[in-house]
């Protein structure tokens, strides 16, 4: 029988006498016809998964693609500013070394230390202890703390603080402590107050 005369012969079978627990007992052209129904699923389930894994693959060589885009333009504009932003770090380390060469050479311990007695005085306070630190060293400047002590009232204490940040040479305030003389007694107070003040250091600029 040819392959014609099989397929031809399934238009008289019935199918709904076919037992599903017994494959062997069926019509050489409904078994053949079952094959290539069972092949073609499977080749196109095998397609399909196919090429959802190559969709896949796309999906994420275009994304690489975008990434590598951004990464190149923001290369080429960092390359094409190159010199401009070396101008511009030449001019910012220009104006900072300007600005540290504009500090005292020296300490001028003598006359700051005389400012900060006039300043407390001048504000009704009174001194217990104006202390010098030991200098801490940076690579282009020099500190040069003092420990002050004092005793009077709040508004006295802050005309003394505010007379002593507005100084002509560069002089900031650090750790604040103010408490009570007198337990229970806010009207006389006890300040300590941490002045620094700079002073250019020629020879870290060097280095």
């Amino acid at each position: 029988m040819s392959i014609a005369d099989s397929f031809k012969s399934l238009g008289k079978v019935d199918f709904s006498e076919l037992d599903l627990n017994n494959i062997g007992s069926w019509p050489a052209a409904v078994r053949a016809l079952a094959c290539l129904i069972v092949l073609v699923a499977v080749l196109a389930l095998g397609y399909f998964m196919h090429l959802t894994d190559l969709q896949d693959a796309l999906d994420r060589s275009k994304q690489e693609e975008l990434d590598l885009k951004t990464q190149f333009t923001s290369k080429v504009r960092q390359a094409a500013n190159l010199e401009e932003y070396k101008e511009q770090m030449k001019l910012m380390e220009a104006s900072f070394e300007a600005l540290l060469r504009q500090l005292p050479s020296d300490t001028e311990v003598p006359g700051l230390l005389e400012d900060i007695t006039s300043a407390g005085i001048n504000s009704g306070l009174e001194f217990e202890e104006i202390k010098l630190l030991p200098e801490v060293v940076q690579q282009f400047y020099i500190e040069l703390p003092i420990q002050v002590k004092v005793f009077g009232s709040y508004h006295d204490l802050a005309t003394f603080v505010s007379a002593i940040a507005s100084m002509p040479r560069i002089v900031t305030l650090h750790d604040f402590s103010i408490k009570p003389v007198t337990e229970g007694n806010s009207s006389r107070l006890a300040m300590s107050i941490l002045v620094k003040t700079y002073r250019y250091n020629d020879q870290g600029a060097k280095q």
